[in-house]
């Protein structure tokens, strides 16, 4: 019995009839990769890098992929990449012999896309301690890249609302944080903004007055190199980073170059300063320059772990199968550390990724790809995209990102780079928890995904007029559902402050069913649209729980009228007269000869309300909603009184509870949120909701 059960140990270890191949750090890509130590005359062994396993399975599949497949293991260490892992279509598994690329279990298997840097001295050149504020001198210490053969530092560059992703210029880790390239205000200063005083030239010009706090330091500005400003110019949801032009001390004005930003800009909206080395006055802030190759950091404690970020991306898949990337920690890149184009049944699973310039994890196109358990954090824009599948002809991609710990994104685009972006048709999101996220923590576009049991807190905590979850301006994009999921502690410091679920923009036709809303500004917000379900929700302390208007009647009305605008010009590129697209949304059929401009056949129904505001319906569309059985400022009876930061399973209600009789279903309280599961990068896992400002209308 022992010989059988040892056996079948064996087996599984070896994963069912897989080929097994080993990297270390002491490896060779010369080496067979069948060894996982060298042997002891040094001459084979374990490969040593992620390009060198590549090949090896290339050369195993000359004779045909092995029975169960093949598992690349990685042993414990630093792989430093000097080029993106490239996978093609040769480079796939299939259903029965899956491909996996592992880091060995317990161990810390860390991809790199960045340079450790050394040989820092403390700063004496008095031309330099002398730009730096005097606070400063004495703990900011100075290192040469180019000595170091580093002499690709990247650009700063207009990014942000409305522009295309770009890379990251170079960027400096210490300890595993992200550092702060010197700015002014502080990013820890209980005000990280200033602000715009003044426009000379009116909203649409490139000159703007200085704020009494700045004007001040305008004449060390001018002295500097490079200086650029972030801000939210016009909006509080529109963000952008823009170079400065021309510094003018005397007029205590600021101008920038041409084009102005989106919208123009607005007095009194926020901004900061960055990239200045008079500025460095702060533990974690360092300045680059650039002409020199010099590095100034003022360390925020003791550490040895010190890296700046090069390359693009670590892993690059195009037209791959059956390949599993799984128990890595990937950081360290410019751009995003996981693109995957067109792959099938590609998964990413018990990773850590952080501290990159752009997202974590990109997938376009292809089918069946999973996102799983991965710890997600420290990323310069948004966290997952999950792109896929046909519109015209509703076939889902079945792409998903399950079970995932996704938080503090959004480091340098505030705006529209979500935690997980949602795209095309079928993709689903569970079981996540996402936080302190600056803007969205989901963001959509097209039909049927599903986000169900997710956590969602502290998001949107920079911008105003935002969503937890985000969509909107597309009758089309019908057929999603948002069940049981708890959205706490969503507010925003901007006008208009943050929603839980935002529907703008005449967003249509989708389900809210089964969610938990706990101090949520406008926990549900429908921006005009038809055909929303709002459903055995539990809303508590919102203000208010639904929100409902008529925008296409009033101030939107030109817009929704206008050939050109996105509502008409999305109607047009999809078939939704065809019967497909009759037999799938009925209702959208006739959408422009059935009343357009009104919020249609919106129902509201068996949810509960306890605390805050109820209900917030725009009177001039109130006669086509439709409000029933819905149990509002009653006690609903809860099984235990609720602590100050609750948990989903505490909202619990009681079995005597009034709300059954009236036909209100059980939430699975209990399955909300992550999931203990081997394919967890990190387990348990913990997080607290911050403190959040309430809206600037309060």
């Amino acid at each position: 019995m022992k010989l059988i059960l040892l056996a079948c140990l064996l087996l599984a270890v070896q994963g069912h009839g897989s080929e097994m191949l080993f990297v270390a750090p002491n490896g060779n890509d010369a080496w067979s990769g069948q060894l996982e130590k060298p042997n002891k005359v040094g001459s084979d062994g374990p490969l040593a890098s992620p390009q060198g396993a590549r090949d090896a399975v290339r050369r195993l599949k000359v004779n045909g992929l092995p029975d169960g497949g093949v598992i690349i293991e990685f042993a414990a260490g630093n792989y430093t990449l000097t080029s993106a892992v490239k996978l093609d279509a040769q480079d796939s598994g299939t259903r029965q012999a899956p491909i996996m690329y592992r880091g060995s279990k317990g161990a810390v298997v860390r991809i790199s896309g960045g340079r450790a840097v050394d040989g820092f001295t403390l700063l004496t050149d008095a031309a330099v301690l002398q730009k730096l504020p005097e606070a400063a001198r004495g703990h900011v210490v100075q290192t040469d890249l180019k000595a170091q053969g580093i002499t690709d530092y990247g650009k700063l560059a207009r990014r942000g609302f409305g522009k295309p992703i770009v890379e990251s210029h170079l960027e400096l880790f210490f300890n595993d944080q992200p550092m702060t390239l010197a700015r002014w205000p502080n990013a820890d200063g209980n005000v990280p903004y200033t602000q715009i005083a003044a426009l000379p030239d009116g909203q649409d010009g490139l000159i703007f007055g200085a704020a009494d706090d700045l004007a001040p330091r305008l004449a060390k500005w001018a002295d500097e190199v490079d200086p650029w400003l972030f801000g939210y110019w016009c909006f509080d949801w529109a963000d952008e980073y823009v170079p400065v032009a021309k510094i003018d001390p005397k007029a205590q004005t600021l101008t920038i170059p041409s084009p102005e930003p989106a919208f123009g800009m607005k007095t009194n909206q926020r901004f900061h300063a960055l990239n200045l080395l008079c500025e460095l006055d702060a533990p974690g802030e360092w300045y680059l320059d650039r002409e020199k190759g010099i590095l100034y950091f003022w360390p925020p404690s003791q550490g040895s772990q010190t890296y700046v970020s090069l390359l693009p991306t670590l892993f690059e898949m195009e037209n791959v199968a059956d390949v599993t990337l799984r128990a890595f920690t990937l950081e360290g890149t410019r751009g995003t550390p996981i693109k995957i184009n067109n792959g099938t049944r590609i998964k990413i699973v018990a990773c850590t990724l952080r501290n990159h310039g752009n997202g974590a994890i990109a997938v376009t196109g292809g089918t069946q790809c999973g996102v799983v358990g991965n710890d997600i954090y420290n990323c310069g824009d948004g966290g997952i995209l999950l792109s896929g599948g046909d519109r015209e002809t509703l076939t889902p991609c079945g792409h998903y990102a399950e079970n995932n710990h996704i938080y503090d994104y959004g480091r340098w685009c505030r705006t529209y780079r979500p935690a997980i972006g949602m795209e095309g048709v079928g993709v689903r999101a569970s079981h996540n928890l996402i936080h302190d996220g600056p803007h969205n923590a989901i963001q959509l576009k097209g039909n049927d995904h599903m986000i169900e049991f997710n956590e969602i807190h502290s998001v949107a905590y920079d911008t105003g007029d935002v969503g937890a979850f985000y969509m909107g301006r597309d009758w089309t994009a019908r057929g999603t559902i948002i069940r049981n999921n708890y959205f706490h502690h969503i507010k925003g410091p901007g006008t208009y402050g943050a929603m839980g679920v935002y529907l703008d923009d005449q967003a249509s036709g989708i389900s809210i069913i089964g969610n938990i809303f706990f101090d949520v500004t406008r926990a549900v917000f429908i921006g005009g649209g038809d055909d929303n379900l709002v459903d055995n929700n539990l809303f508590v302390s919102c203000d208010p729980s639904v929100h409902i208007d008529a925008r296409g009647l009033g101030w939107q009305k030109k817009e929704t009228d206008d050939p050109d605008y996105e509502l008409r010009t999305s109607l047009r590129a999809m078939p939704y007269q065809n019967d497909l697209w009759k037999a799938r949304y009925p209702l959208l059929t006739n959408v422009l000869e059935d009343n357009p401009n009104a919020p249609n056949r919106n129902l509201v129904q068996h949810n509960i309300a306890i605390g805050g505001k109820w209900d917030d319906v725009e009177e001039k569309g109130s006669e086509w909603q439709i409000f029933k059985d819905n149990f509002v400022s009653l006690d609903a009876k809860f099984a235990r009184p609720l602590p100050e930061v609750p948990r989903a399973e505490d909202f619990e209600l009681a079995e005597d509870s009034p709300v059954w009789s009236m036909g209100f279903q059980k939430i699975p309280l209990n399955q909300i949120g992550l999931m203990k599961s081997d394919d967890r990068a990190s387990w348990p896992v913990a997080s607290s909701p911050r403190i959040m400002p309430g809206r600037a209308d309060d």
